[in-house]
């Protein structure tokens, strides 16, 4: 008799979304904490992305995801295991969005806060919706010159309680403390429509 691992049959799978702007880390964001080897729909940037895309404050970028990422992180003392669907950014792209939002619990909406302006469509989507969401400030080259305060007040979030964590989309740590944050608001937010 064959053996199996049954281990992943014990944890609830969830659907989570990672949604951000165009550039903000959302694929590496994927990459760095994924327990599997993350499908990537990336595809280099071309002469066909002049005048569309916005490349101010990212001249470096070389690639852009075109449908979604896809990864999975078990978090045994959580007793789930997350599927993460990393979001395109590209405004044509956008699209999809609903398609990714079908089943999914709730999101990281990954901001990049030297170009704020970005995020506020994808803060107004999930709050449009009704998706439970937390902000991730990416500290680019470990910096973050703004204070959770402060960034929430600039993107004018309806719900002022909205976590605002400060993280590094390299760091498996910070995702995984990102992550367990989400969860506590998913769980915070299933008591109190049990409780009415």
């Amino acid at each position: 008799m064959p053996e199996y691992d049954t281990a992943a049959e014990e944890e609830s799978p969830v659907k989570i979304l990672i949604a951000g702007g165009f550039g903000v880390g959302k694929t590496t964001l994927v990459e760095a904490v994924s327990e599997i080897e993350p499908l990537r729909t990336e595809e280099r940037l071309t002469a066909a992305g002049v005048g569309v895309d916005d490349l101010d404050g990212i001249e470096s970028k070389t690639v852009t995801t075109v449908a979604m990422d896809f990864g999975r992180i078990t978090l045994p003392d959580a007793g789930v295991v997350l599927y993460l669907f990393g979001t395109p950014g590209q405004e044509r792209f956008w699209f999809m969005w609903d398609d990714l939002l079908r089943g999914a619990l709730g999101a990281i909406v990954l901001v990049d806060t030297r170009r704020l302006d970005r995020s506020f469509a994808a803060v107004d989507f999930f709050e449009n919706r009704g998706l439970p969401f937390i902000i991730g400030a990416n500290c680019f080259h470990g910096e973050q010159p703004y204070t959770a305060e402060q960034i929430g007040a600039a993107l004018h979030l309806r719900d002022p309680d909205t976590p605002i964590l400060m993280l590094d989309a390299r760091s498996h740590d910070d995702i995984r403390g990102a992550l367990l944050a989400l969860l506590d608001v998913l769980i915070a937010k299933a008591r109190a429509s049990a409780a009415v």
